[in-house]
Parts: structure tokens; C-alpha cells; sequence
């Protein structure tokens, strides 16, 4: 199914395209379309409208869901300080979660039809039109359907009266995640902290895009040695 020499039309919905590019992709897809108008994705309208969200769809729809679940834990009869822990520790967590899929699942390399298609729904799209404003947040059916095998991770390794608080936390941690995203690529930062983290992000786009996984922090980069390697790259938190 990879064809030869193939030229990708971007007047045509891409989706099924991308994957003929075989080896080829991985060039195409970190080569940046700048410009705020995405393509279209699918000829299906439901496919396509799927693929499309608001960025402030997401607070709206998880952040009650994120009290939903801490107040579970309440109702277990889980002390204040304890609840605030695990939401604490849930936010860590997601942090580290945030680095290891953007790292290698995110930007694993792919030469196969359906390697490169996929990978374009999951996070090339995201580099090829990195000013998409509809598809910088993760479609909340997408999410919906990731969270069951989360929570299930979750309950092997907590207590049940804090499974709910700890989970709750990530998908807080999520939800700053999503939100800070498309700020980072959309809004206008002030003061320097959000400068630095913006920097740090186009950085990833349009520089070097094998360092700098971080999007809410640099720490983990820190840890495990993809920070960019120049100074000025690299400022952030």
C-alpha cells in the first residue's frame, strides 16, 4: 500500500494518503504547515467532526468529572489532607505520563500504511499543522474510552478510598496538560514563566523535535536527558 514517489494532495481529506508514504512520512509529517485553517481529515462527516474540539470543551467536560470522583473518596471517608495528597500525587503521576506518551509512543517512528496513518491521528497531524486550534486538545470520546484501562492501572496499585482521589488527580493533571497546550501554541504569555514555556514548546515544533517532551513542565526532560542541548533552547522552568 506504500506507493513510490507518492505527493500527498492537501486539498484532499489526508488521513488515508499519509500511510502510501512509507519511509518518506517521517520527513513529510515534521516539515510544518503553519497556518490556523487544518485540513480536513476524513470525507465522512461524522469521522470528520469527530476529530474536531473546542479547547474549552475540555474543562467543561472533565473538570465535573474530576469532583466526582474526588468526592467519592470523601465518601469513603477519606481525611481532607489525605484526599489533597492523592490529588497531589495524581498530578505527578500524569506529569510523568504526559513525557513517557509524548516521548515514545507520540513520536515513534513509522514507515508502514497504517504505522504512518495512525501515527497521524495519534500526533503527526498535531506536527504538520501545529496550529490546528480544533485539534490541539485529545477528542473527548478518545479520552472517554482511555479512561476504563486507566482506572483499572490505577486500582492495582491504590487502596480503594483512594483510587478515586488518585485517578481524579490525573485527569485534573490532564486537564491542565490539555489546557496548557493550546495556550502554548494560541495565547499570548505576559509574564516570563509562560514566555520560557512557550519557547520551549515552539522550540519542540519547529527546531529540534527529538528533545523537549515536556508541555507543563521541563522537569522530566531534566531527568532523562532530552532537554535541548542549547541554553537559550532549553530555559523553561
Amino acid at each position: 500500500m506504500v506507493a513510490q514517489n507518492f505527493v500527498v494532495d492537501l486539498d484532499k481529506p489526508l488521513v488515508f494518503q499519509v500511510g502510501h508514504l512509507g519511509e518518506a512520512y517521517e520527513e513529510w509529517v515534521h516539515q510544518p504547515i503553519v497556518s490556523k485553517e487544518g485540513p480536513r481529515f476524513f470525507q465522512n462527516e461524522v469521522l470528520e467532526s469527530l476529530t474536531l474540539t473546542v479547547w474549552w470543551a475540555i474543562p467543561v467536560i472533565w473538570l465535573p468529572v474530576v469532583c466526582w470522583f474526588v468526592y467519592n473518596s470523601i465518601q469513603m471517608g477519606l481525611s481532607c489532607p489525605h484526599i489533597a495528597l492523592m490529588v497531589v500525587l495524581g498530578i505527578f503521576v500524569w506529569t510523568l505520563l504526559e513525557y513517557t506518551l509524548h516521548r515514545f509512543l507520540f513520536h515513534i517512528k513509522t514507515k508502514t500504511y497504517w504505522g504512518n496513518t495512525i501515527h497521524y491521528l495519534l500526533h503527526g497531524c498535531h506536527h504538520k499543522h501545529p496550529m490546528d486550534g480544533l485539534r490541539l486538545v485529545f477528542p473527548p470520546t478518545a479520552t472517554a474510552i482511555l479512561l476504563f484501562p486507566f482506572w483499572n492501572a490505577v486500582k492495582l496499585f491504590s487502596t480503594p478510598s483512594t483510587t478515586p482521589a488518585l485517578f481524579g488527580g490525573g485527569l485534573l493533571g490532564y486537564v491542565i496538560y490539555d489546557c496548557t497546550h493550546y495556550y502554548l501554541h494560541h495565547g499570548q504569555p505576559k509574564t516570563e514563566h509562560p514566555r520560557n514555556l512557550k519557547k520551549y514548546h515552539l522550540n519542540h515544533h519547529f527546531r529540534i523535535q527529538d528533545k523537549g517532551f515536556g508541555i507543563t513542565s521541563s522537569l522530566w526532560d531534566k531527568v532523562f536527558g532530552t532537554l535541548p542541548s542549547s541554553k537559550a533552547d532549553a530555559k523553561s522552568m
